[in-house]
């Protein structure tokens, strides 16, 4: 049994520790689309094969996860260990959300998206990985129904945003805070449906939620922004939260559609907005 300990302190051994950035030399060819992407202009032929290269991770993305249903995407750390506290609770959510009939997306990773998909797995939901090629400590998960690997940080985070009706981070770095604020800002400038944003651990994030208050206070953020996120200790809670906040407000309900086997594409199940009542067939038929 793993000693309780507060939930903003690792246990003895429990967090992988981060390694030293790579060099540039050091970093694998496939690794770096980002960096070349990034470190300036190129030639009119480099940049268009870099397009090419977009579009090719666009394709296979789209493609992969076209029929994977209604999703709810859980950010995390990928560097905690199993022995942790945060990985038994991101294991919780992901068969919580599972239960409620949601793909559980991540981010394909280990730590904290292996606990989601894991969970998710634990009581036979969908579970489904958008992975990211990176030079250390990114690999897929052994608990994913599904899968693809991203060259591009850019088009990864486009695609676990497209798929999912709700977020949920757990404690992780800069790489989640990113992901939490990506979701908060589509939501909050209306490029992204008000989906519900929930935090997990109360102790974990309380810095951080100490200033989006002060944001409020200052008026760099408008107070009903505060709404966006909803902070728990409790798996309970933010399932019925994610309830709540989306499968009564937009009546999901199953529909089967169509595939299309010239374009070697699956069967699956997707949501839509109809009925009232029949939330509950969404998992029955997701079971499937």
């Amino acid at each position: 049994m793993t000693p309780e300990l507060p939930v903003n302190q690792p246990v003895p051994g429990s967090v992988v520790e981060a390694p030293p950035a790579p060099k540039r030399e050091e970093i694998p060819e496939r690794s770096l689309a980002d960096y070349h992407l990034l470190e300036g202009p190129h030639s009119r032929t480099s940049e268009f094969l870099t397009l090419l290269g977009m579009m090719r991770d666009y394709l296979r993305g789209l493609r992969s996860l076209h029929f994977v249903g209604p999703c709810v995407t859980v950010f995390g750390s990928a560097r905690t260990h199993e022995s942790h506290p945060h990985y038994q609770q991101a294991r919780e959510i992901g068969a919580a959300v599972a239960k409620l009939g949601f793909t559980v997306m991540t981010g394909g990773g280990p730590g904290i998206m292996e606990a989601a998909n894991r969970g998710a797995r634990d009581v036979g939901g969908r579970s489904v990985g958008c992975n990211i090629e990176l030079p250390m400590e990114q690999g897929a998960n052994p608990y994913l129904d599904r899968w693809v690997s991203m060259r591009y940080f850019s088009v990864r985070k486009t695609l676990l945003m497209k798929y999912s009706y709700a977020f949920v981070v757990c404690p992780g770095g800069v790489g989640t805070l990113d992901e939490l604020f990506e979701a908060l800002t589509l939501i909050q400038t209306g490029k992204l449906k008000n989906f519900p944003i929930v935090l997990m651990g109360k102790e974990y994030w309380k810095e951080l939620t100490a200033m989006l208050e002060k944001m409020a206070r200052m008026g760099t953020i408008s107070p009903q922004d505060l709404q966006l996120i909803f902070t728990t200790d409790s798996v309970e809670e933010a399932s019925a939260h994610i309830e709540s906040k989306v499968i009564k407000p937009f009546d999901l309900t199953p529909v089967v559609r169509r595939s299309f086997p010239w374009l070697l594409e699956e069967r699956y199940y997707q949501a839509k907005r109809m009925g009232s009542d029949q939330s509950q067939k969404l998992k029955d038929y997701l079971d499937r």
